[in-house]
């Protein structure tokens, strides 16, 4: 039987020092360490991607900006995700896409679209006359409603 993986503990995080070559330091349970040559800290998580077993690196950030604490909850949840027989990395994306898609269509961003086309048929007076009426009257009240 094989000897348990070592977690890693904070004070080992900060004597971590690069070398010649990349080398990954393992935190357990399919968290890693990347420890770049040019001396950035990454964290991954390495698993099976539950369809096709192929082995897959999913990128969580950087040390010290992401804590270990932080990174081994998000590898908690994404062994979670993969027990279920869901790829982590595409849930990633797709909830990314949704947030994306969300914000894009705002009135906002459908009213500055609008108004890039319109003002160049209109008097450089009356587009500047539109835009100030769209963002003294139309878009505070937008914001404040509450659908």
């Amino acid at each position: 039987m094989p000897a348990p993986a070592l977690r890693l503990c904070d004070r080992q995080l900060k004597a971590v020092k690069p070398a010649l070559k990349d080398y990954v330091l393992n935190g357990g349970d399919g968290l890693q360490l990347r420890v770049r040559s040019n001396g950035s800290l990454l964290w991954n998580f390495n698993y099976r991607e539950p369809v096709t077993k192929k082995r897959i690196n999913m990128g969580f950030g950087t040390y010290p900006e992401l804590s270990l604490a932080t990174a081994r909850k998000m590898a908690v949840e994404a062994r979670e995700l993969v027990a279920r027989g869901i790829d982590p990395k595409v849930q990633r994306s797709t909830l990314n896409a949704a947030k994306q898609a969300e914000n894009e269509h705002t009135f906002e961003n459908v009213a500055l679209t609008w108004f890039e086309l319109k003002k160049d048929s209109v008097t450089p007076a009356y587009a500047e006359d539109i835009w100030r009426s769209l963002t003294l009257h139309v878009l505070p009240s937008m914001m404040n409603t509450h659908w």
